[in-house]
């Protein structure tokens, strides 16, 4: 049996920068997610994002709703626009039908909850980066 062991290193590692205006939030979210990808970058509000993904060229974001300065969906619009990233994912703790609706229509890919991130958020990175769209179960659905 052939030994990808090797290969495996030189694999590109997904890129993702992430936002979230809570700083223990923000630290939890980037412990679970450098398991299996490569966090470039950390920001906590919305003008800083779209700068730290012009900057820094993420493969994808993943970021709260809610934020100072201006808004994720606001902020991943424009991010999306200027073609800044492959996919954006929401993490925030609303689970309304219309604000998913208003990420969705703004162009975010993945709509995840912060209750489920441990066991949704790998799972809805890679769903976007496979063209899908991911929304958590705990979701009413309007």
């Amino acid at each position: 049996m052939l030994d990808l062991r090797p290969w495996r290193a030189l694999e590109k590692k997904i890129r993702l920068l992430l936002a979230d205006d809570h700083p223990d939030i923000l630290e939890e979210i980037g412990n679970l997610l450098m398991r299996e990808f490569d966090v470039i970058g950390t920001v906590r509000d919305g003008i800083s994002l779209i700068q730290a993904a012009r900057d820094l060229g993420p493969d994808v974001v993943v970021t709260d709703i809610k934020m100072p300065m201006l808004s994720g969906i606001e902020a991943s619009r424009r991010i999306l626009d200027l073609r800044l990233c492959k996919a954006v994912i929401a993490s925030t703790m609303y689970k309304d039908a219309q604000l998913v609706s208003t990420a969705m229509n703004a162009g975010i890919s993945a709509y995840v909850l912060k209750e489920s991130a441990g066991e949704e958020l790998i799972p809805a990175v890679t769903a976007v980066l496979r063209g899908r769209v991911f929304v958590s179960k705990g979701i009413d659905s309007g």
